[in-house]
């Protein structure tokens, strides 16, 4: 895998590099081991660790990638880069109703198509909290032996009534003071499936009265009979995530810890796993160290796995990778690139404060991205037809455009003018308006490219609505000749010969919800889709674009960037995503 290549711009400085700065230069860091892969205190580590830091990206395979898990992604494997560290991919599949191999792959997928790899040298680190199902079950008997954790037989409906409220301390549960050695054989008979679900869970041993409800003795392991995607049915007993996260953490070595606010008030419990079990023996010190920063949310957008899951499910979208999705396979098909999400990451910044984002600053990364990449073409896609009334029988002109303003190396793309041209409706007026300059009877403008024409006559329907235009061209004004500077014009508009244009289906997208915040407070978010949010058009384009492979972009002028799809587009049938307008409208 390419490493990635770093986004446009200085690297901005925020709080995080501060706190990995200090921790370099205080010694936090110093004489750390790595065995060469992921290990416990028991096991002979043999070399010092040559990664500086070492960052994860640890991602629960139940759901598609969106566009918040970029900020993750971007900032874990960029602090990794720039320290000269390591960045792990590491799945946290301790969940096995809700994981599917089919997730798995496409993160994969994801994570590399966006430009990061977690290979180095000889360090493949892709890593599985399933890996550490063993590790985790002997650190689990540990705490029982030590009196850090007990069983619990209360009904479900009981825990939560015991567990209090953010004014109320919780109490004891019935069960919180057995002996140990109990505890043991009833958590070992829960490993070999004697007991049912629900009927009993391995709690830590903690403080039901603490402030912080994530103290009050939490669940360490409960019973689920259910096939895992790795590891089948080898375990009936599955680590909670807030257990496994922090020793998955330790073994692999990891020295930063980057979770959103939301775990803010783990952080206490992920402490207290990794320093009782330092103090048996299990884990190398330093220990992980737990940062926190504000996650990405985007205005018009849901990332909500379960929301996401529900739009797929019901219709309403076509697929996790519908371009109207917040997923990240969304985003690549709708033609967004790998290098201006990268840019877009790098621009929100990284802090403590909640974010909310406009689109529109992802948008502007992807239009910057493209400006200099994305080849030059013309396509009309609301399609009016215009003939020029005194344009010689059978005659073509040849005329030729660069494929990019500022890359003539790129060279020139051919097309040719005729009697019958495509032009787009919105040039077209039946009179003159203040402010118009294009098409109505009387004005002249210039054809791209090409002629001054003058419009003779717009027909309508009864509605208004264009039918065809008139016009008639004059000879001597060809675009890039003497005679071309004889006339001043001030509209300038785009077109396609009838008889060469390529027929093609083109997909304009807006935002998904109409709400700037459609799942926020009470409200009813799927009432709140904007119907609107997918238009199909047929197209007629430039017979250049006949060669178009897929994924490939385009600046249709005028109209905006677009990307042959990935999944649709044949030469023999054209199918383009317009993927960012020209200027800032609603997406």
């Amino acid at each position: 895998m390419a490493e990635p290549s770093p986004p446009k711009g200085a690297a901005a400085p925020h709080f995080i590099r501060a706190i990995i700065d200090h921790d370099l230069a205080s010694g936090r860091l110093n004489h750390r081991s790595w065995a060469g892969f992921p290990s416990d205190a028991r096991q002979a580590a043999n070399q010092a660790d040559q990664a500086t830091i070492r960052t994860r990206f640890p991602p629960e395979p139940n759901g598609y990638l969106h566009i918040g898990h970029a900020k993750s992604i971007c900032l874990n494997f960029g602090l990794a880069k720039h320290y000269g560290g390591r960045c792990h991919m590491r799945f946290d599949d301790t969940n096995p109703v809700k994981e599917d191999q089919e997730f798995v792959d496409s993160i994969l997928d994801t994570v590399s198509w966006l430009g990061f790899s977690w290979e180095h040298e000889q360090e493949k680190n892709l890593y599985y909290a399933s890996d550490y199902f063993q590790s985790l079950f002997d650190c689990a008997e540990y705490l029982i032996k030590a009196s850090h954790a007990y069983v619990d037989e209360q009904s479900p409906e009981d825990m939560r009534a015991r567990r209090g409220s953010l004014t109320e301390p919780g109490e004891d549960s019935p069960f919180r003071d057995r002996p140990a050695e109990e505890s043991l054989r009833r958590f070992r008979e829960m490993r070999a499936g004697k007991h049912a679900e629900g009927s009993m869970v391995l709690r830590a041993r903690i403080d039901m009265r603490s402030p912080n409800l994530n103290m009050r003795d939490p669940a360490l392991y409960r019973i689920r009979f259910a096939e895992h995607h790795r590891t089948g049915n080898q375990w009936c007993i599955y680590p909670m995530y807030d257990y496994a996260h922090p020793i998955s953490d330790a073994l692999e070595n990891i020295t930063h810890s980057l979770c959103t606010l939301e775990f803010e008030d783990h952080r206490p419990f992920y402490d207290w796993v990794l320093e009782r079990l330092a103090e048996g023996g299990f884990l190398r010190r330093p220990l992980p160290q737990q940062t926190e920063f504000a996650r990405l949310n985007l205005y018009y957008t849901v990332t909500s796995k379960r929301k996401l899951q529900e739009l797929v499910s019901s219709g309403r979208v076509k697929g996790w990778d519908d371009p109207r999705m917040p997923t990240l396979v969304g985003l690549r098909r709708r033609g967004f690139t790998p290098e201006s999400i990268q840019l877009f990451c790098e621009r929100i910044g990284v802090s403590k404060a909640n974010q909310w984002v406009d689109p529109s600053v992802l948008d502007i990364a992807l239009r910057d991205d493209l400006e200099t990449k994305a080849k030059r073409a013309t396509a009309v896609i609301d399609p009016v037809g215009l003939e020029i009334e005194n344009w010689p029988h059978g005659h073509r002109e040849s005329c030729k455009a660069p494929w990019h303003p500022h890359h003539p190396d790129w060279g020139d793309r051919q097309f040719y003018c005729t009697a019958s041209l495509w032009v787009e409706r919105d040039d077209v007026k039946a009179s003159a308006e203040k402010g118009f300059f294009r098409l109505f009877p009387g004005n002249r403008v210039r054809l791209r490219y090409g002629f001054v024409i003058e419009c003779t006559a717009v027909d309508v329907d009864p509605e208004g609505h264009v039918l065809r235009v008139k016009a008639r061209y004059f000879p001597d004004s060809r675009s890039g000749t003497a005679g071309a500077d004889n006339y001043k014009v001030k509209g300038n508009i785009h077109w396609i010969s009838a008889d060469e244009a390529l027929a093609a289906e083109v997909h304009l997208y807006e935002n998904l919800f109409s709400d700037p915040q459609p799942d926020s407070g009470d409200k009813d978010w799927l009432s709140l889709i904007n119907k609107a949010s997918h238009r199909v058009v047929h197209a007629w384009l430039e017979p250049s674009l006949a060669h178009a492979k897929a994924t490939e972009h385009f600046q249709f002028e005028r109209l905006g960037y677009f990307v042959a799809d990935r999944r649709l587009h044949r030469s023999d049938h054209p199918v383009f995503q317009r993927t960012v307008s020209l200027k800032q409208a609603n997406r």
